[in-house]
């Protein structure tokens, strides 16, 4: 029996999505991370200029969900915040991060193969720019 839901675009891009990140998140465990804890890390990488409410716009992700993702990631060890002017402070890798973030990189690229992998060669070059355009990145021209 065929899932008539399949030739729903919004119901594929739903389904694809959650099976891709139930299989990120799997391969990201082994590193003690969620999702959101492993972007986190991978958006601040070397910067030291990357303010919290600035992370939060760049990720979407609203202050009340940003204060305890930070502190988990601050209780591990992992970030650190350091004054960049008068009252601002940035995010920042400790070394224990950064070692932790060459896993995520190593992790994620892994992944991304992976991913690359099961959409037929014909479709690569317009898999990104089709996703980009669903969420603004993108343009239709």
């Amino acid at each position: 029996m065929s899932d008539p839901l399949a030739l729903l675009p919004g119901y594929a891009l739903r389904r694809a999505s959650n099976a891709m990140m139930g299989r990120l998140a799997k391969a990201l465990s082994v590193a003690d991370l969620g999702i959101a804890e492993a972007t986190v890390l991978m958006s601040i990488g070397e910067r030291r200029d990357l303010k919290s409410s600035d992370l939060g716009r760049i990720l979407d992700i609203r202050r009340a969900n940003m204060v305890p993702l930070l502190k988990r990631l601050e209780d591990k060890g992992l970030i650190d915040r350091i004054p960049i002017d008068g009252k601002s402070r940035a995010l920042v890798l400790t070394p224990p991060g950064k070692a932790v973030l060459r896993e995520v990189l190593r992790i994620t690229s892994q992944f991304e193969a992976d991913l690359l992998a099961r959409i037929p060669d014909e479709h690569r070059a317009h898999l990104l720019p089709a996703l980009n355009c669903l969420w603004g990145e993108g343009t239709t021209e």
